[in-house]
């Protein structure tokens, strides 16, 4: 038997353990692009939906920040279970489920009650798997440099994210809003079946960081400091589904043109993380300075402006904001946070998360009840003091 050549995966178990975690980190995030495509597809259109049903801005508003809430306060619980009590794929395929089938279920909604019903759901099921699917994903990429894994996984994700809104446009325009929800069951049992697959290669290519889960150290006081500057951020960050409201309320778009808009802004979002990913792994934590600076001019352009290619232009901002919460915000929590403990870290910070963009997606609708200009000023405000507290937060770290 000819011996085998050196430098050869069989003859490097660290190169071939390293090529299991990129089938891994590929693996799930096919996962993520059919999943992105279902409920991105969906949440592009939710908004005028919504309203078409009778709701008011503050109620889309509710709806939208409520159901992120609920989502992410979910986050908190199922993190520490996974952390505590393991059966990390059990969650992760329960929470697919739900998330994934709510979102067809809205085609079927013959009212406010259940098209909300449904939106929590969707919500629900995606904070029930998000913190141990994270939690994997950290630990399969150990040694394959987080910023480019989480960066890759969301390039893909967003990939989804992007072609879903183009096929809802084309289902809306023939046929409105219920074909546009109806057409995404396909993409959420492909999500499904994907993951079946995926499952057989995850416990060998991405096992916990099971030591010391009893006896972790805490969270360091930087993981707190991130955990502030972060929901400064995401309550200033508008949400999508009011953005699309005001866009198909006011006439600045067409209903078919809407989700169009919104796949450019996921088109965007997957340039961005996969970009700021790799920039991540170079230069640490400077790179989410971007967060903020990208944020201020998207609430100016989104809800004041009346020409196209201006709202098109806030949508790109918008979406390369995305891409920085996606990839670099997921990937420094791993970072910050003990091994141990990675389950709860993505808890916490989703569940600080959902709270502040509950917060400000119900603070935006109702001012939006009172002028455009509003929620535009609020926006503004809180960009400028996240970046204010990351500038107090940089320069004693630099000094020590």
């Amino acid at each position: 038997m000819p011996p085998r050549a050196e430098g050869s995966p069989a003859a490097d178990p660290g190169a071939a353990a390293r090529a299991l975690a990129w089938r891994f980190v590929v693996g799930i995030g096919v996962v993520s692009l059919f999943a992105d495509f279902t409920y991105e597809g969906g949440r592009s259109i939710v908004g005028p939906f919504l309203g078409v049903l009778g709701a008011t801005p503050l109620l889309v508003g509710a709806v939208a920040g409520v159901g992120e809430f609920l989502g992410y306060a979910l986050r908190l619980a199922s993190g520490s279970f996974v952390d505590r009590r393991g059966h990390t794929w059990t969650v992760v395929i329960l929470g697919y489920a739900v998330n994934l089938l709510a979102v067809p279920g809205l085609a079927l909604a013959a009212g406010l009650a259940p098209a909300a019903a449904l939106v929590f759901a969707e919500r629900l099921g995606k904070g029930l798997r998000t913190p141990a699917r994270y939690a994997l994903l950290a630990s399969a990429s150990r040694d394959l440099g987080r910023g480019r894994a989480f960066g890759l996984h969301e390039l893909l994700d967003q990939l989804g994210a992007f072609v879903g809104p183009l096929v809802v446009a084309g289902a809306v325009a023939v046929a409105g809003y219920r074909l546009g929800f109806g057409v995404l069951l396909a993409p959420a049992l492909a999500a499904l079946v994907v993951l079946a697959r995926v499952r057989r290669v995850g416990p060998a290519a991405a096992p916990l960081d099971t030591d010391a889960r009893t006896d972790a150290p805490p969270f360091p006081p930087i993981y707190r400091r991130y955990l502030a500057f972060s929901a400064l951020t995401v309550a200033g960050f508008a949400h999508f589904a009011l953005v699309a409201f005001r866009l198909g309320t006011d006439g600045a778009l067409a209903p078919a043109a809407i989700p169009l808009v919104f796949g450019v802004a996921m088109g965007v979002d997957a340039g961005a993380a996969y970009l700021t990913g790799q920039l991540y792994d170079r230069m640490g934590l400077k790179v989410i300075a971007a967060l903020p600076l990208l944020t201020l001019p998207t609430a100016p352009l989104l809800f004041l402006a009346r020409a196209p290619w201006l709202v098109v232009a806030g949508a790109v901002l918008w979406g390369a904001a995305m891409g920085v919460q996606e990839s670099v915000m997921r990937a420094a929590v791993a970072d910050l946070s003990p091994a141990g403990r990675r389950g709860t870290a993505y808890g916490r910070f989703d569940a600080a998360f959902g709270t502040a963009w509950m917060i400000g997606s119900l603070a935006m609708g109702a001012l939006l009840t009172l002028g455009p200009g509003y929620p535009v000023a609020f926006s503004l405000v809180l960009e400028l003091a996240a970046l204010a507290l990351l500038v107090a937060w940089v320069r004693p770290t630099r000094a020590a």
